[in-house]
């Protein structure tokens, strides 16, 4: 290999560098459950939580994406220290996206603060993965952890079952399709890459988010702060062409099929 290659091949390699540490651990290593903080539940969130569940999860708002020029924004690997802020942005528009979540990340989470707004706010989430690893490099066994750990404490902390994810990196593979489809999930790609994991500047992530199309699963991440940085500008673009902001769920108009590939409507 030429010496000027040898960065490009190690960025490569580490395209998610600001996982920690624990995230790098054997993918055969059964994942370290970390305890769940006591917190107090404000009583009327906790009725609006079950009347949701009654009704159904997600309540999905009826749009019609094939007439519609609907988007999906979906964010990865969160929640972190600027889901928050996001998820202002979101709220002071009335915008829903798809939040696909990371086991560690939530147990991180100061109890399930965000991730309980995730729901609690009607964005739809999504299981990705307990700790990132290429889900198509490991055996069943391990597949099975990586899923049903993450859907477990996603349903302690807000009382609903996932009924989408994200195979970390996009790695899937017959194997990962089949562990999906018995963990009830839908497997989400997406047809938009904002690299904003690489390009952390705000106007390169926005710019690449606004090429998308009608039918469009657009992928960002909320770790990052010029992503977050980047929402007003795409959520104002996007809106003067005429876009509906949708979960995944409502671009196909009804909950995707377990083990199903999706990229786009």
């Amino acid at each position: 290999m030429r010496v000027w290659a040898l960065p490009l091949a190690l960025l490569a390699l580490v395209a998610c560098v600001t996982y920690s540490v624990a995230y790098r651990r054997s993918a055969e290593e059964p994942p370290v459950i970390v305890p769940l903080r006591q917190v107090s539940v404000d009583p009327a969130q906790l009725a609006k939580r079950l009347a949701s569940m009654q009704a159904g999860w997600p309540r999905s708002r009826k749009f019609d994406c094939a007439r519609l020029k609907c988007v999906a924004l979906t964010f990865d690997d969160g929640p972190g220290e600027h889901t928050g802020r996001l998820l202002d942005l979101l709220s002071a528009r009335d915008v829903r996206a798809t939040f696909f979540v990371i086991g560690q990340m939530v147990a991180a989470d100061r109890g399930g603060i965000l991730t309980r707004r995730i729901v609690d706010e009607g964005h739809e989430i999504g299981n990705h993965s307990w700790s990132h690893p290429p889900l198509a490099a490991l055996s069943h066994e391990a597949v099975h952890r990586e899923l049903k750990y993450t859907d477990d404490i996603v349903e302690h902390l807000t009382g609903v079952r996932m009924r989408v994810m994200r195979p970390p990196y996009g790695a899937t593979d017959n194997g990962v399709a089949a562990e999906t489809r018995r963990e009830g999930l839908a497997q989400i790609l997406w047809n938009v890459d904002t690299l904003d994991w690489r390009d952390r500047a705000a106007p390169t992530v926005a710019k690449r988010a606004c090429e998308a199309k009608p039918g469009s699963i657009v992928l960002l991440h909320d770790i990052h702060r010029s992503t977050v940085d980047a929402m007003p500008a795409v959520l104002d673009t996007l809106s003067r062409k005429g876009f509906t902001f949708v979960t995944v769920s409502e671009l196909y108009g009804k909950t995707p099929l377990p083990g199903r590939t999706y990229t786009s409507r």
